[in-house]
């Protein structure tokens, strides 16, 4: 291994070697806890060091860095208090995550690292967004995001790159390339040969490295750092290594021919930098054993805190309670006598939006067509003249890659509204709606300030591509917050809430209220707080519990019939308000409960348990569900009134009535 110091002092050079010995120290001192039962689980980045410990001291300390499992490089190079980072691996209280992720799997703004979820290729995205933050306000700062060549056979590692190549974003994306996926060899995971091969495919710069040269590394991520915060574009780097250890250690390694494990054990990354430094006369072996012996008694130091450290008790309040960053959304209803005009669904919706873009000068609009074109609904129609195309942003056909980014901004302290299509695109994000925003708030304490918007519902004949209702999906979900607005004045604002809301908010809008139903809304800017219902309708003899355009429905049927009904608009799903229901099935104790969705699954079965668990004594009559078929939404008209929820719902009416 052949290392070119140029112009780098020794001071630098021992640098790199402090660098180096701890995370692979420390990984010594793991086997060891490992064999004695002492700890459960590790993924080893023997042999890998160089490549963390490189990236990260070429970058300035604010700059942030997304690394996975074999990355332990970067938090000790970050400085990251010993015993906080092995109460972390133990499930510790003082751990980054309160003892609820495992290992690299949470972040820390204070070191500016974002650790990884077990699905790897997200985290490309969450880069492309933090960086698109540095972009906005003009910081000149880069990101560091790290793939492994298995994870990069994902579609997040595609949207990640094409995503930054568009937008021209100043992120390092560092796939190292040690020839395995867990036990399946590069052959079988790629075609390609190199990952460099990649790059001109994308339109970006493309760049390899020995991996287990640090000097190398750390020579090149500088010299493309300095250029990337001047010139701001994505570079990919691949940095050539090998793996010595398991995937994790209880995998073991016998799938790997012995031959490697001999050649790269001649160029492990340590042991060939301490040779040169002690060749050149930078270290000597006295220096040498005081590295070793200062690094040894941190690391016994912090284990003996560890350890001492009582074992996590839970506490179900607390633990309830993180699911959520704490927000008391403050009373902003419209004014008595506040001007109004006469407004339809879609142009209520856009003018709550146009007025938390000029509220929030941090918010950011992305979404396919949203730009010169308006949106597909012409929600976005002019804002890209009033705000600009930083902020109002077209992006590339990728909701995984734009959920993901709004995350990232969300990280550096902005807003992200992210508009779907059609919701039912959303299958595409969904691993980033439910596992990186639901999630991060429990795990780190980073909240998510993303509004996802999902035009929604049938009724247009538009087949089973863009016409599902997937709220149940999101509302079984903890950390989300869902929205589904039936009327203009509702949609303005529940819309400027959920942007107001730090949490992560899923915000229905149901395609045919668009501009089927109008009514004076407020000019004002004004909110509508989440989780409380509305009643829409008032009367003794029953309840129709409902949302979306089943408020609709039933007040059509409820004005044919002369029913004498309360008809209570959840508007909020998740959290829905459990008082305005207990007070509907008390007061007429005949309950149904509507929604367009499918039956099984739907949330009407979520009411109508807790309805017999907690109001059972007041029901004089069993709770219906009126609900769609538990088919895919057909596209013939007739086929299409056949499916939906409004065909069975005056049978059910009279059933109820009658019994």
């Amino acid at each position: 291994m052949t290392f070119d110091r140029k112009d780098y002092s020794n001071d630098e050079l021992l640098r790199l070697y402090e660098g180096l010995l701890k995370p692979r120290m420390i990984e010594e001192k793991m086997l060891i806890l490992l064999r004695q039962g002492k700890v459960s689980k590790w993924f080893s980045g023997i042999g890998q060091e160089a490549i963390s410990v490189g990236s990260t001291l070429a970058l300035h300390p604010d700059e942030y860095i997304l690394p996975l499992h074999r990355n332990l490089g970067v938090f000790t190079c970050r400085q990251l208090p010993l015993d906080r980072l092995f109460a972390q691996w133990q499930g510790k209280k003082t751990g980054f995550t309160k003892g609820r992720d495992r290992s690299f799997h949470f972040g820390t703004n204070e070191h500016h690292i974002v650790g990884m979820i077990s699905h790897l290729g997200p985290q490309l995205a969450v880069a492309d967004g933090i960086a698109l933050a540095s972009v906005l306000d003009n910081e000149g700062k880069v990101t560091v995001v790290y793939s492994g060549d298995g994870g990069a056979s994902e579609g997040d590692f595609h949207e990640g790159l094409n995503v930054a190549a568009v937008w021209q974003l100043p992120v390092i994306f560092i796939v190292e390339n040690n020839g395995y996926g867990l036990s399946t060899p590069s052959n079988e995971q790629f075609r390609h040969g190199y990952f460099i091969n990649k790059g001109p495919a994308y339109g970006i710069e493309a760049v390899q490295v020995d991996g287990n040269n640090v000097l190398e590394v750390y020579d090149t991520v500088r010299r493309l750092a300095e250029d990337l915060r001047q010139n701001p574009r994505p570079v990919l780097l691949e940095a050539l290594t090998f793996r010595m250890r398991g995937h994790e250690e209880a995998s073991g390694t016998k799938y790997v021919p012995q031959e490697l494990f001999e050649e790269w054990g001649q160029k492990d990354p340590v042991e060939n930098f301490e040779r040169y430094l002690l060749e050149q006369g930078v270290l000597d072996e006295e220096a040498k054993q005081r590295y070793r012996r200062t690094i040894k008694d941190e690391i016994d130091e912090a284990w003996r805190v560890v350890f001492d450290t009582p074992e996590v008790t839970a506490d179900t309040a607390e633990e309830v309670a993180d699911m959520y960053r704490p927000f008391a959304a403050p009373d902003q209803a419209p004014a008595l006598g506040a001007p109004t005009t006469e407004k339809r669904y879609v142009d209520a919706i856009s003018d709550g939006l146009r007025q938390s873009m000029e509220r929030y000068p941090e918010l950011v609009l992305m979404g396919q067509d949203i730009a010169e074109y308006g949106g597909v609904f012409k929600v976005t129609d002019g804002f890209v003249q009033q705000f600009g195309k930083g902020r109002v942003r077209n992006t590339p056909l990728c909701e995984s890659a734009i959920v993901g980014a709004g995350l990232g901004l969300s990280i550096r302290g902005k807003k992200a509204m992210v508009e779907m299509q059609f919701a039912d695109f959303v299958t595409c994000g969904f691993n980033q709606i439910v596992n990186n925003l639901a999630k991060s708030h429990y795990r780190w304490g980073q909240n998510a300030d993303v509004v996802v918007r999902m035009p929604t519902g049938a009724g247009s004949a538009a087949g089973p591509f863009h016409s599902q209702s997937n709220e149940a999906w999101f509302v079984h979900t903890p950390g989300l917050k869902v929205v589904y607005p039936s009327t203009p004045s509702d949609a303005k604002g529940l819309l400027a809430a959920a942007i107001e809301d730090p949490n992560p908010v899923i915000f229905f809008e149901h395609k045919l209220l668009y501009r089927s139903v109008s009514e004076p809304v407020p000019d004002e800017y004004y909110t509508v707080p989440i989780g409380k219902a509305r009643l829409a309708r008032e009367g003794a003899d029953l309840s129709i519990i409902t949302y979306g355009l089943g408020v609709h429905w039933a007040t059509k049927l409820a004005n044919e019939m002369q029913l004498d009904c309360d008809i209570l608009d959840l508007r909020s799903l998740l959290p829905w308000d459990e008082d305005a229901v207990r007070a509907t099935v008390e007061k007429t104790g005949r309950v149904i409960i509507l929604h367009e969705d499918t039956l099984t699954g739907g949330i009407g079965g979520e009411i109508a348990a807790w309805i017999a668990e907690h109001c059972f004594t007041s029901l004089d009559a069993p709770v219906q569900r009126v609900a769609s078929l538990d088919t895919a939404i057909p596209f013939a008209p007739a086929l299409e009134q056949n499916f939906l929820a409004e065909s069975r719902l005056r049978q059910c009416l009279e059933k109820l009535l009658a019994y």
